[in-house]
C-alpha cells in the first residue's frame, strides 16, 4: 500500500508520520487489496479547544472509503480513524468473499 501524508497549515512531524505509517501497515497486512491511502492532518482553531482532525481516504477496488475523526490529539485521531476504516473494510471484504 502506498501512503501519502499531508499536513494542512501545520509543520511536518516525523514521529506522527511514523506512528501513522505503522498503524496503516498493520491494516495493509490484513487487507492486501488496498491500493493506497491519503492522510491529512489539520487543526480546528474555530473553537476554544484546539481539536485535531485526521482524514483518511483509501483507494481499493470499487468505491473509495473515507473516514475522519476529531480528537484532543493526533494519535487518538489516527487510532479512531483507522478503527472506522477497518469497520468499513470488514463489510467490503464480505462482498469480495467467494461463495
Amino acid at each position: 500500500m502506498k501512503i501519502k501524508i499531508q499536513y494542512v497549515n501545520l509543520d511536518n512531524s516525523n514521529s506522527l508520520s511514523t506512528y501513522t505509517i505503522k498503524k496503516l501497515e498493520g491494516l495493509a497486512k490484513k487487507y492486501d487489496w488496498v491500493i493506497n491511502c491519503s492522510v491529512s492532518f489539520k487543526e480546528d482553531n474555530n473553537h476554544q479547544k484546539h481539536w485535531k482532525i485526521c482524514n483518511m481516504e483509501l483507494s481499493l477496488p470499487g468505491p473509495r472509503i473515507f473516514a475522519s475523526s476529531t480528537e484532543r490529539n493526533f494519535e487518538m485521531a489516527v487510532k479512531e480513524t483507522i478503527g472506522d476504516l477497518e469497520k468499513q473494510l470488514k463489510k467490503r471484504k464480505q462482498v469480495f468473499a467467494t461463495y
